[in-house]
């Protein structure tokens, strides 16, 4: 298995992403969420290459792509599906399932809604937005200094620490790799502004929830559900919300947290390897 670490200039920002898989084979979009980047994916990416081909990017001022300054971007989930559209555009990815965790959920929903031809099946992970009091706070109150304090709270070491090992079985076997990447991320000039402005923004992504469940009605699109039912953020609820509008919805419920590959990846690559062979060996046969 060979990982290729690349960048594309897309809409004038260079976007890292890693690619590995044959690209004769189906391709997976992996779309990472908040505060980590596509070195989410690094071990579900050695284990789905063998069959799959694998495209994993990070969003403007995440991991490895630019950090446009606030005044040369607009930091918003519309434009963070922008630009993930343009850059599946000039990768020529005609068909594709997505795989989103966190963030990656209303930015990949965007892109299914505006492409509905090209989404093959949905792998949900820990990604619909509960009913949180300090973001609510903040959108309600965004110039209050207590309400901001509480957002800058969650972009500190202790807490990005806490969302990858709160609700995990064994703690320790989670690698601190992971949260210090995102940290040195979080914590480089003008990161804190980003991420103020993208969970403000983030309650748009609610008004967006009427066309969502309108384009999973229409279009009943195969969805397979890991979510890590621990979860702080995400609770089973969303996982169980999708019952509610597709016909063809894989639930499982895994006893973990926030992000459920640290701790569960072989059942992940599992019901991955089955859901995706079963339903695109039937969408390549014409059955519905």
């Amino acid at each position: 298995m060979t990982v290729y670490y690349k960048t594309e200039l897309v809409d004038g920002l260079a976007i890292f992403y890693r690619e590995a898989g044959n690209q004769e084979n189906p391709t997976i979009l992996l779309l990472h969420g908040f505060p980590s980047s596509s070195h989410m994916y690094r071990n579900l990416i050695a284990e789905l290459s063998d069959e799959y081909h694998i495209i994993a990017p990070d969003y403007p001022g995440f991991g490895n792509s630019d950090q446009p300054s606030m005044a040369d971007f607009a930091y918003t989930f519309d434009n963070l599906a922008n630009i993930m559209d343009a850059f599946v555009e000039q990768l020529q990815l005609k068909k594709y399932s997505i795989y989103v965790h966190d963030y990656g959920a209303p930015v990949g929903f965007r892109l299914a809604v505006k492409h509905p031809e090209r989404v093959q099946a949905i792998i949900s992970q820990n990604g619909m937005l509960s009913s949180w009091a300090p973001a609510r706070m903040y959108w309600e109150n965004p110039a209050d200094e207590a309400s901001i304090n509480n957002v800058l709270g969650l972009l500190k070491p202790e807490f990005t620490k806490h969302q990858y090992v709160n609700g995990t079985r064994n703690p320790e076997m989670i690698s601190p790799d992971s949260w210090n990447l995102d940290q040195y991320v979080l914590e480089r000039p003008g990161n804190s502004e980003i991420q103020l402005a993208l969970l403000y923004d983030y309650q748009d992504n609610l008004n967006q929830y009427p066309r969502w469940h309108e384009y999973f009605r229409t279009y009943q699109p195969p969805m397979l559900v890991a979510w890590g039912k621990n979860d702080m953020f995400f609770g089973p609820d969303g996982a169980l919300a999708y019952q509610k509008d597709l016909k063809d919805v894989d639930v499982h419920l895994l006893n973990t947290g926030h992000f459920p590959l640290e701790e569960d990846l072989e059942i992940s690559v599992t019901l991955i390897k089955r859901f995706l062979g079963e339903r695109i060996k039937e969408l390549e046969n014409g059955v519905q």
